[in-house]
């Protein structure tokens, strides 16, 4: 089933020591600006969750896993205030996953576009199935992947990136994503992924939570600086966002 809720829809099932959080929108599984802030909410609250040791997060559906941002809100941006607000959501969601106490371990069905491979690039483990390209298309809107780049680039590298971003109508495969280091698992059907998956994160949720804990730590380390680098660029993004070039394309999208 898919939402057909405007805003999205997010929900929350605990099995055992798992939290299972499940997003999702009417277009594609894009993200809105009230989505974006309920799933950060969502994992600061799980982060304190002591029955809780790992966190699964997927999309409705069988089609897209995430169509980025959306379209709607970002032609809705009407100032250099609303485009940072809205940018910022995306770094919201990604410092809440880097600074989580739990192992994010994501479950990627389908294309992924834009702030969709920054979700991604900010789980700590990344299962796939063939259906899972990725594409990075900011720059054919006259924006750049400014805030989603700092998670992206530490899983793939900049040289991978840099041949992901300005080849925007380009889509990389799921077997590119997981030579690159941005996939953990890549299967044939999602079936097959879900078997592997569910045996993965029973085995993960049985290991010590603290052991866990300190050890994305580890994983993460370097990365303190993203509360400000990625609010900087979020509010660079925003003023971009503003410009006739993506105003333009954006409503040849629409259209």
């Amino acid at each position: 089933m898919v939402t057909s809720r405007k805003n999205g829809s997010l929900y929350t099932r605990i099995v055992g020591q798992v939290a299972h959080v499940e997003f999702g929108h009417p277009a594609s599984n894009s993200f809105v600006a009230e989505l974006l802030q309920r799933l950060t909410d969502t994992i600061n609250e799980l982060s304190e969750n002591k029955g809780v040791s790992v966190i699964l997060l997927k999309s409705e559906g069988e089609k897209a896993f995430c169509a980025g941002a959306s379209f709607d809100e970002l032609l809705a941006i009407s100032n250099l205030e609303e485009g940072e607000a809205f940018f910022s959501g995306f770094a919201h969601v990604i410092n809440a996953m880097r600074k989580c106490k739990k192992v994010i371990v994501g479950r990627v069905h389908g294309k992924t576009v834009g702030g969709g491979v920054g979700l991604a690039a900010a789980c700590d483990y990344v299962y796939s199935n063939v259906e899972a390209s990725i594409k990075l298309s900011e720059l054919s809107i006259g924006i750049a992947p400014l805030v989603i780049a700092p998670a992206v680039e530490r899983k793939i590298g900049a040289a991978a990136l840099a041949e992901l971003s300005l080849a925007p109508a380009e889509w990389k495969s799921a077997y590119w994503a997981k030579e690159k280091g941005l996939f953990s698992k890549v299967y044939d059907t999602a079936q097959e992924m879900d078997k592997e998956l569910d045996f993965f994160i029973q085995k993960l949720a049985s290991y010590n939570p603290d052991a866990l804990t300190e050890w994305k730590k580890v994983l993460w380390e370097g990365t303190d600086h993203w509360d400000i680098l990625l609010t900087d660029r979020a509010a660079i993004t925003g003023k971009l966002a503003l410009s006739d070039f993506t105003r333009n394309a954006l409503s040849k999208f629409k259209k």
